[in-house]
């Protein structure tokens, strides 16, 4: 059964930092895209970053450039998301989501991505 676990949100201040976890079960996620997606209250859903294992691709949505860091341990079967200096803007649900299907990127468009977590809150104070 695939399943994603988010884990790591909570309350941070501007300028601090924070790592969200995202952890697959019921699949290895060698050989998919994982993507950090978030939604704000009266916002619609967004994304954040995205990986490819076996290519190392990485994109990152321009708010976030510089400043967030997604990477994965394929051995603990996890990936992760690092805020750095977020800003009030950020607070948000995030949502880590695994594309099944093999490619050389990966794109910020929820559409794609067939399996969902349940999302973890990230609060960013200023």
């Amino acid at each position: 059964q695939f399943q994603l676990v988010e884990s790591g949100g909570g309350l941070v201040q501007s300028g601090g930092s924070l790592r969200l976890s995202c952890e697959a079960s019921g699949f290895t996620l060698d050989y998919y895209a994982i993507g950090w997606f978030r939604q704000a209250p009266g916002k619609e859903r967004e994304g954040v970053s995205c990986v490819r294992s076996t290519e190392g691709f990485t994109n990152y949505a321009d708010s976030v450039k510089g400043r967030f860091t997604i990477s994965r341990d394929n051995a603990k079967n996890t990936v992760y998301l690092k805020m750095d200096n977020p800003n009030p803007e950020a607070t948000a649900v995030y949502f880590c989501a695994a594309e099944v299907g093999f490619g050389a990127m990966c794109l910020l468009v929820s559409d794609d991505y067939d399996y969902w977590g349940h999302g973890t809150q990230v609060t960013v104070s200023s």
